[in-house]
């Protein structure tokens, strides 16, 4: 079997000497994991960060087999990633994703909303400026996956008043998030999510 597609890299880690096991969120394949040969390597390492947008083409021989992959890049945003707000912002989003979503279940709404905020957090000079299309995001994923009712109330196409709004929303996101949705070891998610809401809370002051 085999699939070309695009895809936004979600999560990657290290197998064997040189490889890497990237998790891709892709527009009609949904979640998928691949091993990806020389992953380590200095022309393969760059592609591979989360939150960049690659084209992917992944070969396996039978549906309970890990696929491998070979990947080009699309789209980097590696450029954004040495400032702490933006960082963290990619950094929430890709992990949540990696962790809320099961493999190959498309979600084409929720890849087309990831898109549209990994490009608002690029883009936006201020985190006000994506930071209500991140919990439109995350009112989207919990709705997407089957969930209650999210508990924020942002309207598609509508911003908030402020940030005093903004920070309530992601809040209640928080506990509806931690309440419901991610189980089991959330360390790492907690740790993220926390370093995002305290560098959102300073840029408000």
């Amino acid at each position: 079997m085999q699939i070309d597609t695009e895809a936004i890299v979600c999560g990657v880690r290290g197998h064997g000497e040189h490889g890497t096991i990237v998790r891709m969120l892709s527009p009609d394949h949904g979640m998928v994991a691949a091993y990806v040969r020389g992953g380590r390597g200095r022309r393969v390492r760059p592609i591979l960060i989360p939150g960049n947008t690659v084209s992917a083409q992944l070969r396996w021989r039978t549906e309970n087999q890990l696929p491998q992959a070979t990947v080009e890049l699309v789209q980097s945003r590696a450029p954004i990633l040495s400032e702490p707000l933006p960082s963290a912002g990619i950094d929430w989003v890709t992990s949540l994703v990696t962790a809320a979503l099961p493999e190959r279940q498309p979600y084409p709404r929720l890849y087309q909303a990831m898109g549209g905020l990994l490009d608002a957090i690029e883009a936006a000079p201020s985190a006000i400026g994506w930071s209500s299309a991140l919990v439109r995001f995350e009112q989207l994923l919990v709705a997407e996956v089957g969930y209650a009712r999210p508990e924020t109330d942002f309207i598609e196409g509508q911003s908030p008043a402020g940030w005093s709004e903004i920070l309530a929303a992601l809040n209640r996101s928080s506990r509806q998030l931690f309440g419901e949705l991610l189980t089991g070891r959330v360390e790492a998610l907690q740790d993220s999510r926390s370093r995002l809401l305290d560098r959102l809370a300073r840029a408000a002051r």
